[in-house]
């Protein structure tokens, strides 16, 4: 494994961190803890990721994005939320119907600043999870609706591709985007799950893989070119931030670990920075449409 200096950046560790997103307009990371019910956001002092806010919620949140007014675009179970900078809130559009045990996971805002969310299971027993795109005039955009676990997501640099996971498939997929193609196996794994995804300025892939504790960087065919060890085996998701872009952080959970686990590995739920030499590729803020 490639030897980089990897940091816990928070004392404070999350159930299960998930979504880092980079904020570019106010300088602040943000990300969830899925099972804590909420939305963080961060600013970095040197190496230590110190929390300015926590916004709660009355169940689970999937993922967070932001527009660059500050307003908040929240997954959370089964709908969007708008969250104002003054602290109001707006629910909007129902994604997951009520009815079924299922809830909102990963998302993400493409080239055009539109928003992507998937679905999974609650009983981690399903053929039949969504991934849709929101789109500017309110309607939603069904892109997949066969999955098993929707997860990461990420566009090339030139935005005409988009990769998603479907986990317990262990499976990346890319297709062409915008308009939107069929899609094809990037990359399958033959241990751990893959988990949340960012791309970098070469387009070369970096995953998180759930249950091996490690991150993956994959060159434009699909071959792993790099490791990272990462001391929390629920490795969760991975982004690109900082003003340059080199500071890679890495979400981690203590969901689903056993006592022995736990003790062996007393890092887990915390964020983690490492540098990196080729910066990532940056994430558009949403648009702010449509407004609820």
């Amino acid at each position: 494994m490639t030897t980089r200096t990897l940091l816990p950046a928070t004392e404070q560790t999350f159930r299960l961190g998930e979504g880092p997103v980079w904020d570019a307009h106010s300088g602040r990371l943000l990300w969830v803890d899925i099972l804590g019910r909420a939305v963080y956001r961060g600013v970095f002092d040197d190496d230590r990721l110190v929390v300015e806010q926590r916004v709660g919620f009355a169940d689970m949140v999937g993922a967070v994005t932001a527009a660059a007014d500050g307003t908040l675009l929240v997954a959370e179970q089964e709908h969007l939320v708008l969250v104002r900078p003054d602290g109001t809130r707006r629910v909007g559009p129902r994604i997951v119907p009520s009815d079924q045990r299922r809830r909102l996971n990963d998302g993400k805002t493409d080239p055009a600043g539109r928003f992507l969310v998937g679905s999974l299971a609650l009983d981690g027993n399903s053929q039949h999870e969504i991934l849709v795109r929101l789109e500017p005039d309110g309607t939603v955009t069904s892109i997949d609706d066969d999955l098993t676990l929707s997860n990461g997501l990420a566009w090339s640099t030139d935005g005409r591709r988009l990769f998603s996971v479907d986990t317990f498939r262990r499976t990346v997929f890319v297709r062409d985007y915008d308009p939107l193609g069929a899609r094809r196996s990037f990359v399958t794994l033959d241990d751990g799950y893959p988990d949340g995804i960012a791309m970098d300025a070469a387009d070369h892939l970096w995953v998180a893989v759930w249950g091996a504790g490690e991150v993956r960087r994959y060159d434009p065919q699909g071959t792993c070119v790099e490791r990272i060890a990462v001391p929390a085996p629920h490795t969760s998701s991975v982004a690109f931030a900082g003003d340059d872009l080199r500071r890679l952080v890495i979400t981690t959970a203590t969901d689903e670990l056993t006592v022995d686990q736990r003790l062996q590995f007393p890092d887990s739920g915390r964020v983690f920075t490492v540098r990196v030499d080729i910066p990532g590729h940056p994430v558009p803020a949403w648009s702010g449409r449509p407004t609820f």
